[in-house]
């Protein structure tokens, strides 16, 4: 799994916007902020940031994009490529484990963004639409390589369960979801023929 760290370089002025928009808008929620308080938090002007992104929709398309590569660099320096696929399920379970332990304390940032951006051809909708396609095909392509059957479907699956995870920490409190999608995938691998 190679790192998919793949935004532009950005000035010193860019990169604190960017910085201090993506602490806002995930612990404050994007309609909630807006680009007086980025400006006074990253201390520059309300330009320096129309300059720099154009509009506050370019700058949260810019912020999930930046948490999606995060992520996804996260989840690949946790899953050994060498491991079977079995194993490299069982570590995305892990990883979302130690995500959500250290940088998720308000769930998953696409699917807040998701519900907040209401209207249906905003650009933010659509970052976070394609993060969770790549992970369906995250899980997809580990089932292909089990020899799963049916490894589309047990793709779709596997997302759920990793979904619900999140769900499930940040909604009921339950602080091993992950550990316990862990689990469930793992039989679900069993029930499509992976061997252990």
């Amino acid at each position: 799994m190679a790192s998919v760290t793949t935004s532009p370089q950005l000035t010193p002025a860019a990169r604190r916007v960017l910085d201090t928009a993506s602490e806002l808008f995930y612990t404050r929620g994007i309609n909630t902020v807006g680009m007086e308080l980025v400006a006074e938090r990253a201390g520059v002007t309300k330009k320096t940031i129309y300059d720099r992104f154009g509009s506050k929709q370019r700058l949260v398309v810019a912020y999930l994009r930046a948490r999606d590569a995060r992520w996804r660099d996260f989840l690949a320096a946790r899953i050994d490529p060498r491991a079977t696929p079995r194993a490299r399920v069982a570590a995305t379970f892990e990883a979302l484990d130690a995500w959500m332990r250290e940088e998720n304390e308000r769930g998953c940032a696409m699917v807040n963004a998701y519900a907040e951006l209401s209207e249906p051809g905003h650009p933010g909708r659509t970052v976070a639409e394609e993060q969770k396609r790549w992970l369906r095909d995250l899980y997809a392509g580990l089932a292909r390589e089990a020899g799963a059957t049916a490894p589309e479907e047990l793709g779709e699956v596997l997302a759920m369960l990793h979904e619900g995870a999140v769900v499930a920490r940040n909604v009921t409190g339950t602080a091993d979801a992950a550990l316990t999608a862990r689990a469930a995938g793992n039989a679900l691998l069993t029930a499509h023929g992976v061997p252990e």
